[in-house]
């Protein structure tokens, strides 16, 4: 192009003013000159490889994608950022983008709900854990809320009832009120049987009376078609991805202490859909305030055999008991904070949950007098074994009696 309108103003003009040219086609001036002055177009220049200061953390990323599949783009920076890594993050996701498979997704219509509406509430199973000597299930408990999109998530072992209630309760707390209503699927521990018509099905009572309590409709969603409450079907993915997959915790406590800090991270940055932040969107849901609520409390049971040692284990810790209780078996009352130690319907004591794993709470009056009885026990007598003395006398040569009858017929 340049060239040609060079012959042009040539034609026209008798020569090429270089620096008018440049002016008019917006080149430089040596650019201008390059194209004008060679018979052929100049070939492009590759540039040299540059290393890029990414390059000596790919592996790991790669190994990450490889062990979990669908881990967050937003997490892995975070990883390589605490090995030491000071680029931007645009380029470790692009990264990401370019070496993690792809997976089809089906088209889903989006349902955008108002202000203080609605909720939405489901699980999440998390593999296996070992507590108290024993392999237990993990479960995840989500709620969202849909206009805010502020999220809580909580880890149990359990999926009852007061579990799932006691979840519900530590999520409003959390967000400072309650909505209108709350979405589920068609879960146990909401509805018992389901009818054509949502009014119709018979509803678990002691969450039914809670709800009353709250002041919140329950409703269902579709038969499957989890698409319905998708904001929670893609929070409880998320929490899997960006948070639980490849992180190592200590304890149970310190894997809901690590939730909590990662929920208030994610509440604390801008949202991928609203494109805002959801603790700056939290104040126009206008919650019903926990603070109108009455109390509702919630008890747990669980069994326990004490051990010899006059302990009981719980969530990895071991609590003392009285000594009288040794061997016996145990009822469990649990609430939030505490729980108290029942045989045969009466209490023995009460322990404050403590947190971490491996220790011993170890409660002085408990063991009062143990050792004065040990001690004002008689000692057994070692049993009276009687050892048999077997004597050994001389040799006697044994000879078969055939042989006797021929030394008397010789």
């Amino acid at each position: 192009m340049i060239r040609d309108i060079a012959k042009e103003v040539e034609l026209t003009h008798g020569r090429i003013n270089v620096s008018e040219f440049a002016r008019r086609t917006g080149y430089d001036r040596k650019t201008v000159l390059k194209y004008i002055t060679t018979s052929t177009p100049p070939k492009p220049c590759r540039r040299k490889k540059t290393a890029s200061i990414l390059d000596q953390y790919k592996e790991y990323i790669r190994q990450r994608i490889e062990e979990y599949p669908q881990i967050s783009a937003q997490r892995v920076p975070r990883e390589v950022r605490n090995q030491g890594y000071s680029g931007s993050y645009s380029s470790v996701k692009q990264y990401v983008r370019s070496i993690r498979p792809e997976v089809p997704k089906p088209a889903v219509y989006r349902f955008e709900t108002k202000p203080g509406k609605q909720a939405q509430v489901d699980w999440g199973l998390c593999g296996n854990v070992e507590i108290d000597g024993k392999t237990r299930k993990l479960y995840c408990f989500g709620m969202v809320l849909g206009y805010s999109r502020m999220r809580y998530v909580e880890f149990t072992l359990r999926v009852d009832v007061p579990t799932f209630i006691q979840c519900h309760i530590n999520a409003f707390q959390y967000f400072g009120g309650a909505t209108e209503s709350v979405l589920y699927d068609n879960m146990k521990q909401v509805v018992i049987k389901r009818a054509f018509k949502g009014p119709e099905s018979e509803w678990h009572r002691q969450f039914d009376d809670f709800a009353s309590v709250y002041g919140f409709k329950h409703y269902l969603c579709r038969i499957r078609r989890p698409q319905t409450k998708g904001k929670i079907e893609n929070s409880i993915k998320y929490v899997k991805r960006d948070f639980f997959m490849g992180s190592r915790f200590n304890s149970f406590q310190d894997l809901n202490r690590q939730a909590y800090q990662w929920m208030e991270r994610v509440n604390h940055s801008v949202h991928g859909t609203t494109n805002e932040i959801p603790y700056e969107r939290l104040p126009k849901e206008n919650l019903k305030p926990i603070s109108t609520i009455p109390e509702y409390h919630i008890i747990r049971k669980e069994t326990r055999k004490i051990s010899r040692d006059c302990n009981i284990s719980y969530l990895g810790n071991r609590y003392s008991v009285p000594y009288i209780h040794a061997g016996r078996t145990a009822k469990l009352r649990i609430d939030d904070h505490s729980f108290g130690v029942y045989v045969q319907g009466k209490l023995i004591c009460e322990h404050e949950i403590q947190s971490g794993s491996h220790r011993t709470i170890r409660v002085k009056e408990h063991f009062s007098g143990l050792l004065a009885k040990v001690r004002s026990e008689p000692t057994p007598a070692p049993a009276n074994v009687v050892s048999v003395l077997r004597f050994s006398g001389p040799e006697v040569e044994q000879r078969n009696l055939s042989s006797y009858e021929v030394e008397s017929n010789e």
